[in-house]
Protein backbone atom coordinates (compact mmCIF):
# COMPACT_ATOMS: atom_id res chain seq x y z
CA UNK A 1 0.00 0.00 0.00
CA UNK A 2 1.41 3.27 -1.12
CA UNK A 3 -1.06 5.77 1.24
CA UNK A 4 -0.39 4.70 5.03
CA UNK A 5 -3.07 7.77 6.96
CA UNK A 6 -2.06 7.55 10.86
CA UNK A 7 -5.01 9.55 12.29
CA UNK A 8 -7.88 9.09 14.68
CA UNK A 9 -11.75 10.45 14.29
CA UNK A 10 -11.19 13.94 15.37
CA UNK A 11 -12.32 16.83 12.46
CA UNK A 12 -8.95 17.02 11.70
CA UNK A 13 -8.61 13.42 11.10
CA UNK A 14 -11.58 12.83 9.35
CA UNK A 15 -10.35 15.84 6.52
CA UNK A 16 -7.66 13.43 4.96
CA UNK A 17 -9.87 10.10 5.07
CA UNK A 18 -13.11 12.27 3.50
CA UNK A 19 -10.63 13.21 0.25
CA UNK A 20 -9.26 10.01 0.13
CA UNK A 21 -12.38 8.17 -0.12
CA UNK A 22 -14.07 11.24 -2.42
CA UNK A 23 -10.40 10.53 -4.69
CA UNK A 24 -11.01 6.98 -5.02
CA UNK A 25 -7.72 6.09 -3.69
CA UNK A 26 -6.51 3.01 -1.34
CA UNK A 27 -5.01 3.54 1.79
CA UNK A 28 -3.99 1.95 5.17
CA UNK A 29 -5.84 3.76 8.06
CA UNK A 30 -3.81 3.21 11.09
CA UNK A 31 -5.59 4.42 14.54
CA UNK A 32 -3.89 6.31 16.59
CA UNK A 33 -5.50 7.14 19.64
CA UNK A 34 -4.87 9.97 20.97
CA UNK A 35 -6.66 9.87 24.25
CA UNK A 36 -3.58 7.33 25.23
CA UNK A 37 -0.71 10.03 24.29
CA UNK A 38 0.65 7.26 21.58
CA UNK A 39 1.51 10.09 19.34
CA UNK A 40 4.48 11.20 21.89
CA UNK A 41 5.76 8.30 21.47
CA UNK A 42 9.41 7.85 19.90
CA UNK A 43 8.12 6.00 16.68
CA UNK A 44 5.11 8.11 16.00
CA UNK A 45 7.67 11.83 16.66
CA UNK A 46 9.93 9.79 13.56
CA UNK A 47 7.56 10.74 11.08
CA UNK A 48 5.64 13.58 12.84
CA UNK A 49 8.03 15.82 15.50
CA UNK A 50 4.85 17.42 16.91
CA UNK A 51 3.14 14.53 17.81
CA UNK A 52 -0.21 15.35 16.10
CA UNK A 53 -2.56 13.24 13.93
CA UNK A 54 -3.17 12.99 11.16
CA UNK A 55 -0.03 12.54 9.02
CA UNK A 56 0.08 10.44 6.09
CA UNK A 57 3.07 8.69 4.63
CA UNK A 58 3.11 8.30 0.55
CA UNK A 59 5.91 5.94 -0.11
CA UNK A 60 4.86 6.49 -3.90
CA UNK A 61 6.84 9.92 -4.06
CA UNK A 62 8.95 9.75 -0.77
CA UNK A 63 6.52 11.87 1.24
CA UNK A 64 5.61 11.90 5.01
CA UNK A 65 3.56 14.83 5.64
CA UNK A 66 1.37 16.29 9.19
CA UNK A 67 -0.75 18.98 9.27
CA UNK A 68 -4.03 18.37 7.78
CA UNK A 69 -4.08 21.38 5.63
CA UNK A 70 -1.26 21.05 4.47
CA UNK A 71 -2.04 16.64 3.25
CA UNK A 72 -5.14 18.40 1.61
CA UNK A 73 -2.99 20.25 -0.88
CA UNK A 74 -0.62 17.68 -1.26
CA UNK A 75 -3.36 14.93 -2.47
CA UNK A 76 -5.48 17.20 -4.79
CA UNK A 77 -2.07 18.44 -5.97
CA UNK A 78 -0.38 15.20 -6.73
CA UNK A 79 -4.11 12.72 -7.37
CA UNK A 80 -6.71 15.45 -8.65
CA UNK A 81 -5.12 15.99 -11.78
CA UNK A 82 -8.92 16.49 -13.30
CA UNK A 83 -9.47 19.17 -10.82
CA UNK A 84 -12.83 17.08 -9.07
CA UNK A 85 -11.62 18.50 -5.55
CA UNK A 86 -9.79 21.11 -6.66
CA UNK A 87 -8.86 24.20 -9.02
CA UNK A 88 -5.62 24.16 -11.18
CA UNK A 89 -2.39 26.01 -9.70
CA UNK A 90 -2.05 29.74 -10.50
CA UNK A 91 -5.95 29.96 -10.80
CA UNK A 92 -8.29 32.85 -9.10
CA UNK A 93 -10.13 29.87 -7.74
CA UNK A 94 -6.90 27.84 -6.18
CA UNK A 95 -6.19 31.07 -4.54
CA UNK A 96 -9.32 31.55 -3.05
CA UNK A 97 -9.72 27.83 -2.18
CA UNK A 98 -6.54 28.36 0.02
CA UNK A 99 -7.91 31.36 1.64
CA UNK A 100 -11.26 29.50 2.69
CA UNK A 101 -8.49 26.27 3.23
CA UNK A 102 -6.22 28.95 5.60
CA UNK A 103 -9.35 30.45 6.97
CA UNK A 104 -10.35 26.89 8.99
CA UNK A 105 -6.78 26.30 9.91
CA UNK A 106 -6.18 29.40 11.48
CA UNK A 107 -9.90 30.08 12.29
CA UNK A 108 -12.14 27.55 13.00
CA UNK A 109 -10.97 24.90 13.61
CA UNK A 110 -8.29 26.91 16.43
CA UNK A 111 -11.16 28.53 17.91
CA UNK A 112 -13.51 25.82 17.93
CA UNK A 113 -11.15 23.80 19.56
CA UNK A 114 -11.00 25.72 22.47
CA UNK A 115 -14.97 25.65 22.62
CA UNK A 116 -14.90 22.10 22.82
CA UNK A 117 -11.99 22.23 25.42
CA UNK A 118 -13.78 24.56 27.67
CA UNK A 119 -17.06 23.47 27.02
CA UNK A 120 -16.70 19.64 27.45
CA UNK A 121 -13.14 18.39 28.24
CA UNK A 122 -11.52 20.91 30.64
CA UNK A 123 -12.12 19.64 34.14
CA UNK A 124 -13.21 22.77 35.72
CA UNK A 125 -15.54 25.24 33.92
CA UNK A 126 -14.06 28.43 32.95
CA UNK A 127 -17.15 30.60 32.28
CA UNK A 128 -14.64 33.12 30.50
CA UNK A 129 -13.44 30.59 28.34
CA UNK A 130 -16.72 29.18 27.28
CA UNK A 131 -18.13 32.79 26.34
CA UNK A 132 -15.49 33.38 24.55
CA UNK A 133 -14.45 31.19 22.17
CA UNK A 134 -18.54 29.96 21.93
CA UNK A 135 -19.14 33.59 20.39
CA UNK A 136 -15.88 33.32 18.48
CA UNK A 137 -17.11 29.61 16.86
CA UNK A 138 -20.45 31.18 16.27
CA UNK A 139 -19.05 34.33 14.51
CA UNK A 140 -16.60 32.38 11.92
CA UNK A 141 -19.86 30.03 11.42
CA UNK A 142 -21.36 33.54 10.40
CA UNK A 143 -18.31 34.20 8.05
CA UNK A 144 -18.78 30.31 6.58
CA UNK A 145 -22.67 31.88 5.50
CA UNK A 146 -21.45 34.59 3.95
CA UNK A 147 -19.09 33.01 1.89
CA UNK A 148 -21.73 30.56 1.06
CA UNK A 149 -23.84 33.48 0.05
CA UNK A 150 -21.20 35.52 -1.78
CA UNK A 151 -20.59 32.13 -4.20
CA UNK A 152 -24.26 30.91 -4.34
CA UNK A 153 -24.46 31.72 -7.73
CA UNK A 154 -22.30 28.79 -8.40
CA UNK A 155 -24.45 26.36 -6.30
CA UNK A 156 -24.15 25.32 -3.00
CA UNK A 157 -20.05 25.31 -2.43
CA UNK A 158 -17.68 28.02 -0.22
CA UNK A 159 -15.61 28.05 -3.50
CA UNK A 160 -16.67 27.96 -7.43
CA UNK A 161 -18.58 25.01 -8.78
CA UNK A 162 -18.18 22.05 -6.99
CA UNK A 163 -16.99 20.46 -3.56
CA UNK A 164 -13.23 21.36 -2.78
CA UNK A 165 -10.85 20.66 0.73
CA UNK A 166 -12.12 24.02 1.40
CA UNK A 167 -15.42 22.77 1.46
CA UNK A 168 -14.65 19.09 2.91
CA UNK A 169 -11.95 21.51 6.03
CA UNK A 170 -14.63 22.94 7.40
CA UNK A 171 -17.38 20.30 7.11
CA UNK A 172 -15.58 18.12 9.57
CA UNK A 173 -15.79 20.88 11.92
CA UNK A 174 -18.93 21.61 11.43
CA UNK A 175 -20.18 17.75 12.35
CA UNK A 176 -19.17 18.87 16.16
CA UNK A 177 -21.22 21.42 16.18
CA UNK A 178 -24.38 19.76 17.71
CA UNK A 179 -22.31 18.56 20.52
CA UNK A 180 -21.52 21.98 21.81
CA UNK A 181 -25.17 22.97 22.12
CA UNK A 182 -25.15 25.24 18.52
CA UNK A 183 -28.06 25.05 15.78
CA UNK A 184 -26.37 24.77 12.59
CA UNK A 185 -30.13 25.61 11.52
CA UNK A 186 -28.98 29.30 12.59
CA UNK A 187 -27.21 29.70 9.30
CA UNK A 188 -29.39 28.63 6.98
CA UNK A 189 -27.03 28.23 4.05
CA UNK A 190 -24.59 26.69 5.60
CA UNK A 191 -27.07 23.63 7.01
CA UNK A 192 -27.98 23.11 3.32
CA UNK A 193 -24.85 23.00 2.46
CA UNK A 194 -23.33 20.85 5.02
CA UNK A 195 -26.46 18.23 4.71
CA UNK A 196 -25.24 18.14 1.03
CA UNK A 197 -21.48 17.10 1.72
CA UNK A 198 -23.34 14.96 4.50
CA UNK A 199 -25.33 12.98 1.77
CA UNK A 200 -22.26 11.76 -0.58
CA UNK A 201 -21.37 8.18 0.08
CA UNK A 202 -18.07 8.58 0.07
CA UNK A 203 -18.40 11.33 2.44
CA UNK A 204 -19.92 8.69 5.15
CA UNK A 205 -17.20 6.02 3.96
CA UNK A 206 -14.43 8.96 4.87
CA UNK A 207 -16.15 9.47 8.27
CA UNK A 208 -15.84 5.92 9.23
CA UNK A 209 -12.30 4.70 8.56
CA UNK A 210 -10.96 1.25 9.42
Amino acid sequence: MTLKLYAFPTPNGLKVSVLLELLGLKYEYHSVDIRTNVQKEDWFLALNPNGRIPTLVDSSTNTTLSESGAILQYLVDTYDKEHKFSYPYGSSLYYKQLEVLLFQMAGVGPMQGQFGHFSIFAQEKVPYGIERYGAETKRLYSVVELYLERNKENGLYLVGDRVTIADIAIFTWARGLERLGVDIKQWPLVSKWFDSIDALPEVQKGLNPV
